[in-house]
């Protein structure tokens, strides 16, 4: 899948986008991966001498590509975004430093009305860096506009 198509199926950009390649996808599940060049800002924090990738930013990496296996789920209700309502099981067992690339493997379990129940599993190099399932459900876009908006105003 082309970078544009990426940016067509989700709302996040960069620096946020943390998706670089689709490598395989199916209407139940997706693999993708993503390079940390070592040039992230956030590199230089965390931690400042041993760079190590935020494991919240790996589970955000995986549910990113869940997002883009669901937005084919959405096609078909216009203005309707995936949005995280829950992780489980989160299971880190592996760091990632800059100049290593993830591989995010998906499965969508079931889906109960706009409700959507997935797996994820991310891996450096054949190891698991981190296991854990979590859950989205259909929002709709223009809430989250205004709620963006409400907080620019504040």
């Amino acid at each position: 899948m082309s970078r544009q198509a990426i940016l067509q199926a989700i709302p996040h950009r960069e620096p946020f986008l943390l998706v670089d390649q689709i490598e395989a996808q199916s209407d139940q599940r997706i693999v993708c991966t993503k390079t940390f060049t070592g040039e992230e800002e956030f590199f230089a924090g965390h931690y400042p001498g041993h760079p190590v990738v935020p494991g919240v930013l790996l589970c955000e990496a995986a549910m990113q590509a869940g997002a883009i296996l669901l937005a084919a789920h959405l096609a078909a209700v216009p203005g309707r975004l995936p949005v995280a309502t829950r992780m489980n099981d989160v299971r880190f067992k592996r760091m990632v430093q800059p100049g290593d690339t993830i591989r995010m493997e998906v499965d969508l379990v079931e889906r109960l009305a706009d409700a959507f129940f997935l797996k994820a599993k991310v891996t450096v190099q054949g190891q698991v860096a981190v296991r854990f399932e979590f859950a989205c459900t259909a929002a709709a876009a223009d809430r989250m506009t205004q709620v963006e908006s409400r907080r620019t105003r504040e």
